[in-house]
């Protein structure tokens, strides 16, 4: 009876070794489903473009919601940068792990398995990105919450009523056959409400970086034009002067110009 069982436990023991023998490394498939959006390699062309739109450096905190296999938080991590990818598919987490210690930046590219709606973004100073419009416009309160200034790079699909700043394309002799587009968002400063100046007020209203509100004085009310954020920076033109100037939370402050010389300004937001 011991010999018959001691056989049995060799041929449990031997089958399992076995498995573990042939069973195949993972490996990704494009268009595999996912939780949110169904997975697609950027390419590494637009990859490198996406860190040169974006100007990571060093001193940047990147983050990828739905990374993938790594490859965005590896290439930022090649540049200095500190990364943390965030996806929900567990093969695909350890896949990058073992792909950033290939490349040598393990301890700086690292990669956590969450839903990347739950992932807190607030220390990121860049987000790159390969997302679908129904899941960046889902992120986009968010996004807006970043801090003034933090950057937006992502594959080609933006988010309704958040015109990009800047667009690049990845030269066509390159490896990109489809999705090559890089699109960047500076992340704007919140200015909407009443500003009060010497002499009047400023009541502003704001779409992401579009600005658009009055300027109130003692002669009267004139709207204002081509209003646009730029991380802190705001400009405008009213009445004949345009202005540029500087948000710090509430108080901002810059210059006004007309053809005949330029003035200084400065607003403070009513509570």
């Amino acid at each position: 009876m011991k010999s018959l069982r001691l056989i049995a436990l060799i041929a449990v023991l031997s089958t399992t070794a076995f498995a573990q023998q042939t069973q195949k490394p993972f490996e990704p498939v494009s268009g595999q489903a996912g939780k949110d959006v169904v997975w697609v390699p950027t390419s590494m062309a637009l990859v490198d473009l996406m860190m040169k739109v974006a100007t990571v450096t060093k001193d940047d905190f990147v983050m990828d919601l739905g990374s993938g296999d790594g490859r965005n938080i590896i290439a930022a991590a090649k540049l200095g940068a500190n990364g943390l990818g965030v996806e929900f598919n567990p093969d695909m987490v350890a896949l990058s792990r073992k792909l950033a210690a290939e490349a040598g930046v393990a301890d700086t590219a690292r990669f956590v398995e969450a839903d990347m709606y739950e992932a807190d973004i607030s220390k990121a100073s860049v987000l790159a990105l390969f997302l679908l419009p129904v899941n960046m416009n889902r992120l986009a309160p968010k996004f807006f919450n970043l801090a003034p200034g933090s950057r937006i790079v992502a594959n080609t699909f933006g988010i309704d009523g958040w015109q990009p700043d800047a667009r690049a394309t990845v030269n066509p002799d390159t490896d990109c056959e489809s999705w090559c587009e890089a699109l960047l968002w500076i992340v704007p400063a919140k200015v909407h409400g009443t500003w009060e100046w010497p002499g009047g007020s400023l009541v502003l209203e704001q779409s992401y970086q579009v600005v658009t509100g009055t300027v109130r004085t003692g002669d009267g009310a004139v709207r204002i034009a081509q209003g646009k954020m730029r991380g802190d920076e705001i400009s405008f033109i009213a009445g004949g002067l345009a202005y540029t100037g500087t948000v710090k939370g509430n108080v901002m402050e810059g210059t006004a110009t007309t053809p005949s010389g330029t003035t200084t300004w400065r607003a403070t937001r009513r509570p």
